[in-house]
C-alpha cells in the first residue's frame, strides 16, 4: 500500500495517531531535481510530516512548511492541502557542497527560521493567511516541528520521520486535550490515566528505528508497536502530488521583478524561459509576452494556449 495516510486513535481517546507512507509522489518530487542525499532526506521527513499534520486541517485550505536560512540550504518548502495533494522543493546556495551525512545544523545557519502558513482557499474580504514563525530549534526536523507544535500550538506531539531516494514515511503521535471532571468524582484518576497513556505512547514510539521506518509498510507498523493497545483505526487516506503552478503565477512573478528588469533580460537573452521549481514544467515568455505583463489590464492579450515549450 503505497502514498497512504492511516489514521488510528487509542481506544480511551487520550493519544491520536498517524502514519504516512510517500512512494509514488515522493518519486514525483525528485523526479526533476539532483539533490544531495542529506538534502532528500529533509525533504522526504518535511514531506511526511506536512501531510501528517494536514490530515488535521479543518477548513478547505493549504498548509505551507518553510525553513529559510543562509547555509548550504537555503529553503526548504513543503506545501500541502486539505485533499493531501503535495508538492516539495528545496533550494541550495550557489557551489553548495553537501556530505551524504551532513546534519541539521551543518545545513541551516544559527538564524534560519522554520514557518507554517495556513492559507484558506475562501478567505472573507480582509483575511489575511495564518503564518506562525519560529526560530530553528532541534537536530533534526521532526525535533524542530515538536517544538513548533508546542510553542506556537500547546499541543505535545511526537514525530518519526525517515526518508530516502525510493520512500519517505512518518509517524505522529498527538496527546488530546483532557477535559477533567466526572459524575462519579474520579477525574484525578483519569488524568492520571490519560497522563500515563501518553507516556506509553511515547516510549513504544521510540522503539521505532530508522531503518524499520524505512522498510515496513504502515500497517505492520500499527501492528508491531501497538499491538498489546487496543485501536480504532480510520479509513486510510491517499496522498497526491499535484503541482498548482500555472503560466498566470509564473507571469505574476516577472511582474514583480519590475519592467526595467525584465526588459534587460529580454534584451540581453532575446526571451525567457522558467521552468516550476517544484514540478519542473517549462513557460516561455518572448518579448511580445514580457511586454504584455505590463500593459493596463484592458489592453491584455489573453493566449489561447499556454505557451510552453
Amino acid at each position: 500500500m503505497t502514498d497512504t495516510l492511516q489514521k488510528f486513535m487509542f481506544d480511551d481517546a487520550t493519544v491520536r495517531g498517524e502514519l504516512v507512507e510517500l512512494n509514488h509522489s515522493w518519486q514525483h518530487i525528485l523526479e526533476h531535481h539532483d539533490y544531495p542525499l542529506a538534502v532528500q532526506h529533509l525533504l522526504g521527513e518535511l514531506s511526511c510530516a506536512a501531510a501528517l499534520l494536514c490530515a488535521n486541517l479543518k477548513f478547505d485550505g493549504s498548509m505551507i512548511m518553510q525553513i529559510h536560512g543562509d547555509g548550504p540550504v537555503q529553503l526548504l518548502v513543503v506545501e500541502c492541502n486539505h485533499e493531501l495533494q503535495l508538492r516539495s522543493m528545496a533550494k541550495l546556495a550557489e557551489g553548495a557542497q553537501i556530505a551524504d551525512n551532513a546534519s541539521v545544523s551543518e545545513l541551516f545557519n544559527a538564524r534560519s527560521r522554520f514557518v507554517i502558513t495556513l492559507d484558506p482557499n475562501n478567505k472573507v474580504p480582509g483575511q489575511q493567511a495564518y503564518q506562525g514563525i519560529v526560530p530553528l530549534e532541534g537536530a533534526s526536523i521532526a525535533a524542530i516541528i515538536e517544538n513548533y507544535m508546542l510553542q506556537s500550538e500547546q499541543l505535545d506531539t511526537r514525530l518519526w520521520l525517515a526518508a530516502d531516494s525510493k520512500v519517505a514515511r512518518g509517524m505522529l503521535l498527538q496527546r488530546l486535550p483532557f477535559h477533567g471532571g466526572s459524575a462519579t468524582g474520579d477525574s484525578a484518576f483519569q488524568a492520571e490515566s490519560a497522563e500515563q497513556a501518553w507516556f506509553r505512547a511515547g516510549m513504544l514510539g521510540n522503539t521505532l528505528k530508522r531503518e524499520e521506518l524505512l522498510s515496513t509498510d504502515i500497517l505492520t507498523l500499527i501492528h508491531r508497536l501497538f499491538w498489546e493497545e487496543t485501536l480504532r483505526v480510520f479509513e486510510s487516506r491517499h496522498v497526491h502530488f499535484h503541482c498548482s503552478c500555472s503560466r498566470e503565477k509564473v507571469g505574476n512573478m516577472l511582474f514583480m521583478l519590475g519592467q526595467a528588469e525584465i526588459d534587460e533580460a529580454i534584451k540581453s537573452l532575446g526571451s525567457l524561459d522558467v521552468n516550476c521549481d517544484f514540478c519542473g514544467k517549462p513557460y516561455h515568455f518572448d518579448a511580445v509576452d514580457c511586454a504584455q505583463l505590463f500593459l493596463p489590464v484592458e489592453s491584455k492579450v489573453i493566449p489561447a494556449t499556454d505557451n510552453t515549450h
